[in-house]
């Protein structure tokens, strides 16, 4: 069962950038509501399609310079990492079964 790890500044190249497979970084902060809402969602998701996608988070908060590069303007913000280069976005919350099709589409 794969767990939804944590990323930041300094680990997102080597983490996400480098990574094998399909990478769904999850752009959120501590004090966002929908962020902690879609959290749950993302953990099950993360469980189901471990072998095919790997799920982190970065804090915006504590790693400004990664969110500021990809233009994260409002949180929570999905992107879907393949081969180094981000291959989808979606902004804002989303119920589990959107999410988890949005992946699948984008992988």
């Amino acid at each position: 069962m794969a767990a939804v790890a944590k990323v930041s500044d300094a680990d997102f190249e080597s983490e996400v950038l480098k990574a094998d497979g399909p990478v769904v970084v999850d752009f959120w902060a501590e004090w966002c509501g929908p962020c902690r809402m879609i959290a749950p969602a993302l953990d099950e998701i993360a469980s189901a399609m471990g072998d095919k996608v790997k799920i982190v988070k970065l804090n915006v908060d504590e790693s400004p310079k990664t969110a500021s590069k990809y233009g994260v303007m409002s949180i929570p913000t999905l992107m879907v990492f393949k081969g180094g280069e981000m291959a989808s976005r979606q902004v804002g919350a989303a119920p589990k079964a959107k999410l988890q099709q949005w992946i699948s589409s984008s992988m």
